[in-house]
């Protein structure tokens, strides 16, 4: 059997190719993630207060966008964080941004049930997807939102990236973030949540009008 060997020249050739990808590769994971992309999907609604810091009034943001109070990972109840990482993304500290094991599995469990089941993206994607505010779902998106999850896990901690999905996400009836959902479903703070609620809220942005607690309470 004649063994197929490549030209020195061809090895050249894919060596300097190799070499470039790579080198585009570490360029663009490195290079500074800008603001603009950063104010992506942020909703920050306008609050009047008293001089005793009392709320007057809370106004929906821009044009009727809804309500959105972003706060740190620290106000926020670590039920929360540990009900976020348990539904969306439970390899979301072993991961660099894609989980091409997830990205499989959902394949295959979505070839097998003919539809849609499970979509694989993991948390950061998510967070990507918020940041891009793109609501098409083509393949170019998904190659879109997979690059801006690497280059977001290459510049910050995974706790900042929790922090942005839980500020970013919509959970139904115009608000944005859980601190405004927790005060709109709950009537408290985020910091505030118990187990069941942060479970329920978390759950919400899957699908914010068939999981409405207001109008499908058994759904949600």
């Amino acid at each position: 059997m004649k063994r197929f060997r490549l030209g020195a020249r061809t090895r050249r050739v894919l060596l300097w190719l190799g070499l470039t990808l790579t080198a585009a590769l570490v360029v663009g994971l490195s290079w500074p993630l800008s603001p603009d992309t950063m104010a992506g999907g942020a909703v920050v609604s306008l609050r009047v207060t008293g001089r005793d810091g009392a709320m007057l009034r809370e106004a929906p943001a821009g044009t009727g966008s809804g309500r959105g109070r972003p706060v740190r990972l620290d106000e926020i109840s670590p039920a929360a964080v540990a009900a976020l990482v348990s539904v969306e993304d439970r390899a979301f500290y072993h991961h660099i941004g894609v989980n091409p094991a997830a990205i499989v599995r959902a394949a295959w469990t979505n070839s097998r049930a003919g539809h849609t089941v499970s979509g694989g993206s993991t948390v950061t994607m998510q967070v990507a997807r918020l940041l891009r505010g793109r609501v098409q779902r083509s393949m170019a998106d998904k190659l879109s939102e997979a690059w801006l999850a690497l280059r977001l896990e290459a510049h910050l901690s995974k706790d900042a990236i929790l922090e942005l999905w839980l500020n970013r996400a919509s959970f139904g009836n115009g608000a944005h973030g859980i601190e405004a959902a927790a005060r709109l479903y709950f009537g408290k703070s985020a910091r505030d949540l118990t187990t069941g609620e942060a479970a329920l809220l978390v759950g919400l942005p899957q699908a914010p009008t068939v999981l409405d607690p207001f109008r499908h309470l058994d759904r949600a």
